[in-house]
């Protein structure tokens, strides 16, 4: 069972996310490794925006491999290099997650793997059985 929840002991969130998710039970847990910006074929899209949309498909894709959802994200860690449209990017995550709030951490970082790469997103996922 997941339970998500903000304590009243401390400040409500600043975004769309919730602060825990407590799982107990049963529960098959997947763990993925960073997701680029990077196409199927090998390509990197050079807008900042397009590579998160490829990055969060690419979780997408992992999460349909493994029988999950969406819904079954707990964690999703976003590192971002350079200059992300605030706007643009909110809107991007809200897109992909729908109403779905998963536990989230943000941070700007001075590169990545290469210097073509503008995100790399972190994502755990659990599904009750």
């Amino acid at each position: 069972m997941k339970t998500s929840r903000n304590p009243e002991s401390i400040h409500t969130p600043v975004a769309p996310y919730v602060h825990q998710i407590e799982v107990t039970g049963p529960c098959k847990w997947l763990t993925l490794s960073g997701q680029l910006g990077m196409n199927q074929n090998g390509t990197v899209p050079e807008n900042a925006i397009e590579q998160m949309k490829v990055a969060l498909d690419n979780i997408k894709k992992n999460l349909e491999a493994a029988d999950m959802e969406i819904k079954d994200l707990t964690k999703l860690v976003f590192y971002l290099v350079g200059e992300f449209n605030a706007v643009e990017r909110r809107k991007v995550i809200s897109d992909f997650l729908e109403d779905h709030l998963p536990c989230t951490t943000m941070i700007y970082v001075v590169a990545l793997a290469a210097p073509a790469f503008k995100i790399e997103i972190d994502a755990w996922a659990c599904k009750e059985l």
